[in-house]
């Protein structure tokens, strides 16, 4: 086991309160806002921030989100005023939607992307069109205090409010009529609602310390409130799939309840952890490694589980990226404090100094067949090439993408390298002179996050952003085929099997899928078992099995043939694992 204790990412850069957090939907980034005036987007795996902060607001900035695209961020502040905002590039979009009174608490779009509902301590809540920030009717009234939280149901039909009144109101998003009569048991301040995914249920959390679970229909309350937390309650969501409930509370827990039962699920969690990144087999495929946002490397025996090794220090921020030498005796780490590290595979004792040249995470590293030389792609917009032995840069960075490297690998004669970016685009280049080869290969509408080449060199496989994989010519550039479709979330990892004949696929979605690579074709069901998002997919040497890491912080072995699950998972990491090789 290669392994160094370190405490959680810390994102500097409020310089006062965080007091509302959203995740994109692809899960990259995190946008926040806070009492410093400030919003700001930063990196879900490294803790950086991206780009400057979204500066505009003249008072506290209370709640953030995201569009359902990805595309906008919408903030509510108590300048009383929404604003929205280009996620890309931070720029603002139109003017301030324009018409509270008082302090915007909350803020939230319609599933469809085509409205944004704020709620007020003017007591009112205000429909918005999305795309000319008009507003849309007359204030929805009915409460009698401040309305602190608001949500869409999932079906858009409905919308649900949260109040400093005690109470819970929802209302026809159509029509802005209030439907039913409020929904009364908490004794204090409803300070967060969120609907059910099939919305059948509304789950709310209050000053009160209890959280409340009723029945979305007949606005009637389901068991007894959920008692546990000894502060006010800020925050609740249901998981994805609507079988537990997660809440955030001022007495610095957070709590997982069943959500049919409403009992609580073992103790609350104290402290953050972040889930597995990536995962790999070693060349004989008795070993399996794999790294973490913890900053660790964990070496297992692939055939009983067992944690392996022992514990030796060495990166300083998130490991993002490992693989094995080809011939088993070394293993190669990437991460974000820029460095890459080489370490003995048996004894797990750090071999040379870093290398060093990044100015920004390393997010993918390869090893080229003869073992010889180590590439390497960063945020930084660059690819460097090392020499193993001397442990030195071998040549000057490769320069030609305008954004960070997601994706690097080397084709399997060690002659070409290919590389895919967040600029959407995959460039081949010459690995002994680092001359790029033809125009990039363009097709995909979003982040490239992953490319591999196909066993005998003839194809490059790519998986992006916009939930589809591509097949390319790697002797011309030119895409074959039509795209891959069936994933519902970003692809974020892609390999092909040792004979060429399937393609693996792991996504944001916490799906795998086998393909057929001559006919494009899915192969049976899609392997289902991860409860977070899939960050790194790999075949064993002999074909035989499909290893699978992520963000739930779990590593699974499948049989390639039947697509079962073999054993249970592989569970060491106090954060997600990265990369498996």
């Amino acid at each position: 086991m290669l392994t160094w204790p370190a405490p959680p990412l810390q994102w500097i850069g409020h310089t006062r309160a965080v007091t509302s957090i959203s995740c994109s939907p692809n899960g990259y980034h995190i946008v926040t806002g806070s009492n410093d005036k400030m919003i700001r987007i930063w990196d879900t795996e490294t803790g950086a921030t991206f780009g400057n902060p979204l500066n505009g607001h003249t008072g506290d900035v209370e709640s953030v989100a995201y569009s359902p695209d990805g595309r906008h961020i919408i903030s509510g502040s108590n300048d009383m005023m929404v604003r929205i905002w280009d996620a890309e590039n931070g720029a603002t979009v139109g003017r301030p939607l324009e018409g509270h009174t008082d302090y915007v608490w909350s803020v939230a779009y319609s599933p469809n992307g085509q409205y944004i509902i704020s709620g007020s301590e003017d007591k009112t809540i205000r429909i918005w069109d999305a795309e000319t920030g008009t507003a849309i009717g007359t204030p929805l009234e009915g409460h009698t205090a401040s309305v602190q939280s608001i949500a869409y149901s999932p079906n858009g039909q409905y919308i649900i409010s949260g109040s400093s009144d005690d109470t819970i109101r929802i209302w026809d998003a159509n029509t802005g009529a209030p439907v039913g009569h409020p929904l009364e048991g908490h004794t204090d301040t409803v300070c967060s609602v969120a609907y059910s995914p099939n919305g059948c249920h509304i789950i709310s959390g209050s000053v009160d310390r209890t959280l409340r679970i009723w029945d979305a229909k007949t606005s009637a309350a389901i068991g007894r409130p959920l008692e546990g937390h000894k502060e006010m309650v800020r925050t609740v969501a249901y998981s994805p799939n609507g079988q537990h409930i997660i809440s955030r509370s001022c007495d610095k827990t957070i709590r997982i309840w069943d959500a049919e039962t409403g009992t609580a699920i073992g103790t609350p969690l104290q402290g953050h952890t972040w889930g597995v990144y990536s995962v790999a087999y070693s060349t004989n495929g008795e070993h399996i490694i794999s790294v973490s946002g913890d900053f660790t490397i964990q070496t297992w025996d692939a055939k009983t589980g067992a944690a392996l090794g022992i514990p030796v220090v060495g990166h300083t921020a998130a490991v993002t990226s490992v693989v094995y030498s080809p011939d088993g005796r070394y293993i190669i780490s990437g991460s974000a404090d820029m460095t890459i590290w080489i370490w003995d595979a048996e004894t797990g004792a750090i071999v040379g100094k870093p290398l060093q040249g990044h100015t920004d995470t390393v997010w993918s590293i390869a090893c080229s067949p003869n073992g010889q030389r180590i590439v390497s792609g960063s945020g930084d917009k660059t690819i460097q090439i090392w020499d193993t032995e001397i442990g030195a840069a071998v040549m000057r960075p490769l320069e030609g993408h305008t954004k960070g490297i997601s994706s690097i690998a080397y084709s399997p004669n060690g002659q070409r390298i290919i590389s895919g970016s967040t600029d959407r685009t995959i460039r081949i280049w010459d690995a002994e002179t680092g001359t790029a080869i033809g125009e990039p290969l363009k097709g995909h509408t979003s982040y490239v996050r992953s490319v591999a080449y196909s066993p005998n060199g003839r194809r490059i496989i790519s998986g992006s952003g916009d939930k589809t994989i591509w097949t390319w010519d790697a002797k011309t550039g030119a895409a074959i085929g039509n795209p891959l479709e069936g994933h519902t979330g970003d692809v974020n990892c892609v390999a092909y099997s040792p004979d060429g004949q399937h393609i693996i696929s792991g996504s944001h979605d916490r799906t795998i899928w086998i393909w057929d690579a001559e006919t494009g074709a899915g192969v049976g069901k899609p392997l289902e078992g991860h409860t977070d998002w899939i960050q790194s997919v790999v075949y064993s040497p002999s074909g035989k099995h499909i290893i699978s890491a992520s963000h739930d912080r779990k590593i699974r072995v499948w049989d390639a043939k039947t697509c079962a699950v073999i054993g249970k998972p592989l569970m060491a990491h106090a954060d997600e694992v990265i990369s498996i090789c």
